[in-house]
């Protein structure tokens, strides 16, 4: 794994950072990976893992400092998402969701939203971000939940299906159309919905694949009233609030395929190592180390590309959406073929509970399909070539 080390100890962090990386480290080994297990086959809501990030305060790294924040960098918190992933990526995409829904608050709300909100989110709290409906997935301008605007409120009709947290957050991103505008791009707008609205309801949480730790829900809302406060921007700033959200949670979706892809590699190199075939270890054998060759570069090409694109959103880049979907997508792809290379590797024994490799393969799959399929991101990058 030397390769993989030398590729770490090329950041350079700076000794505080070095010091939440060790103490998420510490939380990784002793609290979320042993909670892992338990966590896929009970499908509990992981609180206690939960509990333990928020004693670190992991929460303030994306918040800025008077808002209850610390404001650190991007870079940090990818490397944070990492670590969480691979010892338990149903934790990993609860502490990322939350960072999902609060950082269009963070870059578009005003002074007074962002005091009044977010401080919540840097004490622990979570956040969810609610955009897909049955009829709006990949085509988000196809959502039908409807805002309509009554004095000092805004009224919220419709629902939302696939959304992570939705049923424990503490605040949602929500998205929907403002009425009186007839267009259906110009019409998506967004607001914060506070926990505990009269007319918010939780239909039901699915059973889900992987990441089975992690809730699911789909929600309803009726008749619900929103401070008109709470509005994101003006009506209809929707869908430029959305595409920027989707451009930060890209790269995190991305840290967290790679902490599956790393978790399934670890896996597969020590069972390699000590499983014997016809007298030989199975690692010995030169298709294995050809396949192995060809994971580890990508993996290391995916860490820096990953890398370079936290650095380019941290210099203050605002046009990074292509190299987000690069990131994205060559994560999420790498997760799969590294969880099923590491389920064949094992053998029947990949197949079974007793070995995590199993329930990697079950955790990889989704990274392929939300915030953006594969296929779109496809699209979006290959179109980008076409001449004007």
């Amino acid at each position: 794994m030397s390769v993989f080390e030398q590729l770490e100890r090329s950041r350079t962090w700076d000794e505080n950072e070095n010091l939440i990386l060790s103490q998420v480290d510490r939380l990784c080994a002793d609290v979320i990976a042993p909670n892992a297990a338990h966590t896929d086959a009970s499908g509990e809501f992981p609180w206690k893992n939960v509990e333990a990030i928020n004693a670190l305060g992991l929460n303030t790294i994306f918040i800025p400092e008077r808002f209850g924040g610390a404001a650190l960098s991007f870079g940090l918190y990818l490397a944070v998402v990492k670590r969480i992933s691979e010892a338990c990526a149903a934790t990993g995409i609860i502490y990322a969701t939350s960072f999902h829904a609060m950082k269009p608050l963070i870059e578009f709300g005003t002074d007074e939203q962002r005091a009044r909100l977010l401080p919540c989110i840097a004490e622990g709290g979570l956040a969810s971000l609610a955009i897909t409906e049955e009829s709006a997935g990949s085509d988000a301008t196809g959502m039908k939940t409807r805002f309509t605007p009554d004095g000092d409120d805004i009224v919220v009709d419709g629902s939302k299906i696939f959304i992570t947290s939705g049923d424990v957050a503490d605040r949602i991103l929500l998205f929907g159309k403002y009425a009186g505008i007839e267009d259906s791009k110009k019409a998506i707008s967004a607001l914060v919905l506070e926990k505990g609205a009269p007319g918010f309801e939780v239909l039901r949480l699915e059973e889900k694949m992987g990441h089975r730790g992690s809730s699911t829900a789909a929600l309803r809302f009726d008749g619900v009233r929103v401070p008109r406060a709470n509005l994101l921007g003006n009506p209809g700033d929707g869908l430029r609030i959305l595409l920027a959200s989707l451009n930060r949670s890209r790269p995190s979706i991305a840290a967290h395929a790679l902490g599956i892809a790393m978790a399934a590699f670890k896996d597969m190199i020590a069972y390699m190592n000590e499983r014997k075939q016809s007298g030989r270890r199975i690692v010995d054998f030169q298709a294995n180390q050809f396949m192995l060759a060809d994971l580890a570069t990508d993996l290391a090409m995916a860490e820096c590309w990953l890398n370079y694109l936290a650095r380019l959103i941290d210099s203050g880049a605002r046009d990074f959406g292509l190299e987000a979907s690069m990131a994205k997508m060559q994560a999420s792809d790498l997760a799969m073929r590294a969880a099923t290379e590491a389920v064949q590797m094992h053998g029947g024994y990949g197949y079974c509970r007793d070995f995590r490799v199993e329930r990697l393969m079950r955790d990889a799959k989704i990274t392929q399909i939300w915030e953006g399929t594969n296929q779109v991101h496809r699209q979006l990058i290959g179109r980008s070539f076409a001449a004007k």
